[in-house]
């Protein structure tokens, strides 16, 4: 397997654009974006848990009941969130796209993304429509991704390419995600496509089983958004025989998969709103798979552990303390914790209290941009990994004027 650029345009069969269509005021930021495939798509999703959703999400559940799709189209700028037409924006969304790029209405997954309870005018949209179908091309990717992005500072994009069957598949995938990330999907818009071939069951099995220890597994600031998903397509444009079944190539597209992913929470979480640091807690030695990711995603909540991180303070009495309240069945008495980074590592705590440090050492450790906590448990096997980031002044600031 390796990396490969192109990004959702990197498998055969997809184009992207993205264009500024007026739903923001700033007219240098994009706010419109879509993905097509040239030829029907298996598709999978998985949505936000939380009570209150968007408008898109909705409508997308009811497309994808048939396990196909064709197209993507997001807006940013607006979460058509909360509103009394939202809906009846969404349905618009995707009749207007289907008519742009000649497809069926229900084969389009709507999404969008922005500011919650504020009505979306469905004219820019309808404008920009045309002139985004126009634009989309094999290089469209970089554009598409910039017109997902809200507070987000750097675009996510990652493609990869592998061999099933003998024939080369590649798998692509672009990003949103920067604040009201919190475990428990989605808590981000993620679009992933690829050109290999996979049955819509075989599809949905490996994106839900594939979340659970990566889109799962990070937070920025507890906030579980209202109108995130992950959206694949599969175009079997790659001419590998379908994967219907559990096998050898069916553990070869997860293996793929989680590369991808596993990246892009590793960017999500780097570029948390006014993040200076990411921070990745890895858990071994748990009971079990529960408790390590209980545990793993208990220290990368916690408000006081982040904000440690932050200012350069080795307070692991924070990550204990983190430990403790997750609801994990943890031996404390066990409990060891070192801090690593490129800097190098230090330990500071074994058994369940504090060892001497160099103070000195760990200011080194943890001024680097991608902090590691390792946690040790001491009570059996599993292991687990969760991501997040600092917390800083800035991310204050950025939520305290948000809408204004």
């Amino acid at each position: 397997m390796k990396t490969v650029p192109g990004g959702v345009c990197a498998a055969k069969g997809f184009l992207a654009a993205g264009i500024h269509c007026g739903i923001r005021k700033n007219r240098s930021k994009k706010d419109l974006a879509l993905i097509v495939s040239e030829t029907a798509a298996s598709a999978a999703a998985v949505y936000t848990t939380n009570l209150v959703k968007g408008a898109p999400l909705i409508v997308t559940k009811e497309h994808l009941k048939n396990g196909t799709a064709r197209a993507v189209v997001c807006n940013s700028g607006n979460a058509n969130t909360c509103n009394a037409d939202g809906r009846e924006i969404a349905e618009a969304m995707s009749e207007l796209t289907a008519a742009a790029v000649g497809i069926d209405p229900g084969d389009v997954v709507v999404a969008s993304t922005g500011v919650i309870g504020q009505p979306l005018d469905i004219a820019p949209i309808a404008a920009g429509i045309g002139p985004l179908a126009a634009a989309l091309s094999k290089d469209g990717c970089p554009d598409a991704c910039e017109a997902i992005m809200t507070t987000d500072v750097q675009p996510k994009e990652i493609a990869v390419e592998f061999t099933l069957g003998g024939k080369t598949c590649r798998l692509g995938g672009i990003a949103k995600g920067s604040g009201m990330i919190h475990p428990n999907m989605a808590t981000m818009l993620v679009f992933l496509t690829t050109d290999t071939a996979v049955s819509p069951a075989m599809l949905r099995r490996a994106l839900s089983t594939d979340v659970q220890s990566t889109f799962n597994m990070i937070s920025v600031d507890g906030d579980t958004s209202t109108n995130d998903m992950v959206v694949i397509l599969a175009n079997g444009l790659a001419g590998n025989p379908e994967i219907t079944e559990e096998g050898e190539d069916f553990a070869a597209f997860m293996a793929a998969l989680n590369t991808v992913t596993v990246w892009l929470c590793r960017a999500i979480a780097a570029d948390g709103e006014g993040a200076t640091k990411l921070l990745e807690c890895s858990v071994a030695g748990a009971a079990d798979l529960a408790s390590a990711r209980t545990v793993a995603k208990s220290v990368v909540c916690s408000s006081l552990t982040k904000a440690a991180m932050f200012g350069e303070d080795a307070n692991w009495g924070r990550v204990l303390c983190a430990i403790g309240y997750s609801g994990a069945d943890v031996d404390v008495n066990k409990v060891g914790v070192s801090f690593r980074s490129a800097a190098g590592e230090v330990e500071v705590c074994r058994n369940g209290a504090g060892v001497p440090f160099s103070e000195e050492e760990a200011a080194k450790v943890l001024h680097e941009k991608e902090i590691c906590i390792l946690v040790r448990l001491g009570d059996g096997d599993a292991a687990a990994t969760a991501w997040g980031c600092d917390l800083t002044y800035e991310y204050v600031k950025i939520n305290g004027d948000y809408r204004t």
